[in-house]
């Protein structure tokens, strides 16, 4: 089975939303919160500056993952990755990484950002093997994206981390 990744079209916004929302649940099921925030509508990803690749099993499938990257002030960051759970445990959250941080090579970045739990065997550890280094937020962005989690409180449920794969 070859694995095709192409850069997501307006007619993947519904199947994006709803693949986020079923990775999601395998969180909740780990952190148990009172209270998740589903996930944003595709066409509102799609709306941010960045871009969007998504996984189809075999070109023209239906998409089973996708990766979001934002670029901002000169950053990109990962802002979401999600596999459908039926899905997962099969290199395909490997391989959108790869993807994401070769299109961010090929649009001129030296480096992707993300922010995560340090401690979900599928968040931190996961991205450690595929290149990540944990890393302070030093850029206002970054900062930033640090302060709405402690907001959200998103540390009640396990130290947040940054962390930075170099491109170059």
């Amino acid at each position: 089975m070859t694995l095709h990744i192409r850069l997501a079209a307006p007619t993947d916004n519904a199947a994006i939303e709803q693949i986020e929302n079923a990775a999601d649940q395998l969180l909740i099921d780990r952190l148990t919160p009172h209270r998740w925030e589903p996930a944003p509508a595709g066409g509102s990803r799609a709306a941010e500056p960045g871009y969007i690749l998504v996984a189809e099993e075999t070109e023209g499938s239906a998409v089973i993952g996708f990766v979001h990257v934002l670029e901002h002030d000169q950053a990109a960051h990962m802002e979401q990755l999600s596999v459908l759970p039926e899905h997962g445990r099969r290199g395909h959250g490997r391989a959108l990484v790869e993807a994401a941080k070769n299109e961010a090579r090929r649009r001129g970045y030296e480096c992707i950002s993300l922010r995560t739990y340090a401690e979900v065997p599928w968040n931190g550890p996961f991205y450690a093997r595929v290149g990540f280094v944990e890393t302070k937020p030093v850029s206002d962005f970054h900062k930033h994206l640090a302060e709405v989690e402690e907001r959200f409180g998103l540390d009640r449920y396990g130290r947040r981390i940054q962390m930075t794969a170099a491109l170059l």
